[in-house]
């Protein structure tokens, strides 16, 4: 079967790969049915390794070449050993966080920040290709109703889900969100749903920046012209957004975030980098200011592919291309202009 592979920094091949061997106990071969490019497998392809170790991961053992892709849908094709609530045939969505299950924080259920934790498409062969061997703890059944092109997206959704949720949004609040790409998007989508009062996005991209506007931003501001801090300061009656989540992942961005967030505040720090932020403590502590990281999700992707099932959310707007997966690496530079959010890739082998 032909798999989209990372080799190294700039070198992603599509290339013959065989198919995973029969599953053992506690595995299960899923056939892909639509896998997206995340932000991380294009910093991994233009400035990598990042995630990807180069050499043999501490959970996995695997080491490079790997399959990229971890957002993906498909059918249970072959089990290792029973799974409850799913059977071959089965379509699931797939939690792709890899972890030990006895380390203290696996322990205590928080299994998304595993002391030796890791990623399908990252850690172990991922989705781009037609079957991947994951996990059963990882399988998510998709409820009825929900497409499989949808059900690829509950992963990135379950990212800003996760984030709303660290920042504790209440209903009323006012919240400033740094960046309106797939997670700032994914966010915005949540914040609406957790009722908040305001949603003010700042994003210089003409292209996102209207789509988080058409998407029921209360107010969208270009960065490069607006004081964004002063302007939301003013918005929210001189008090300051209640939750600032940051999408972007740049110290500047950071940076805004905390100092822009009101007294007592919480600011929600999502994006990655490889920057450095300068946070004076003088905008820390006489503000007291909560200053959270966010990792991908814990128990998020049920509860998006339930909110997708019963309508109340749609993430339609997040999807913006569907490629085969034989023009995977075209999909990849399509993706590094700001005019898509996600590209979800097919395998042609059924």
């Amino acid at each position: 079967m032909q798999a989209l592979r990372w080799h190294g920094r700039g070198d992603v091949r599509l290339e013959e790969v065989p198919e995973p061997a029969a599953p053992e106990p506690g595995q299960a071969v899923v056939e892909v049915a639509y896998s997206g490019i995340c932000g991380t497998d294009l910093h991994e392809y233009r400035h990598g390794p990042n995630l990807i170790r180069t050499g043999p991961h501490p959970l996995t053992g695997h080491t490079p070449p790997v399959t990229l892709g971890h957002e993906f849908s498909g059918r249970v094709v072959a089990l290792g050993s029973p799974v409850p609530g799913v059977d071959v045939g089965t379509r699931v969505a797939v939690d792709p966080c890899l972890r030990c299950g006895s380390c203290r924080w696996c322990r205590h259920g928080e299994y998304h920040i595993c002391a030796k934790g890791g990623s399908v498409g990252l850690a172990s062969d991922g989705a781009f290709a037609p079957l991947v061997t994951v996990p059963a703890e990882g399988l998510v059944p998709i409820p009825d109703g929900v497409s499989d092109e949808l059900a690829a997206l509950a992963e990135p959704l379950a990212v800003g889900l996760h984030a709303v949720r660290r920042g504790a949004v209440q209903p009323g609040d006012n919240v400033l969100l740094l960046g309106a790409g797939p997670i700032g998007v994914a966010a915005l989508m949540a914040l609406k749903l957790a009722g908040a009062a305001g949603i003010y996005v700042s994003e210089p991209a003409p292209e996102r920046a209207k789509r988080a506007a058409e998407m029921g931003a209360t107010e969208v501001f270009d960065p490069a012209e607006t004081d964004v801090r002063r302007e939301v300061f003013l918005r929210t009656g001189r008090v300051g957004p209640d939750v600032v989540v940051e999408a972007t992942g740049l110290p500047e961005q950071v940076e805004l975030a905390v100092t822009a967030v009101r007294r007592g505040g919480r600011a929600v720090l999502a994006g990655i980098s490889g920057g450095a932020a300068s946070l004076p403590l003088t905008q820390l502590v006489p503000f007291e200011r909560t200053v959270l990281g966010t990792l991908g999700y814990n128990f998020d992707i049920p509860r998006v592919l339930e909110l997708i099932a019963t309508a109340r959310l749609d993430p339609s707007p997040l999807l913006t291309g569907v490629y085969p997966l034989r023009r995977g690496l075209e999909a990849f530079d399509e993706l590094g202009s700001r005019h898509h959010l996600k590209i979800l890739l097919a395998p042609e082998e059924r």
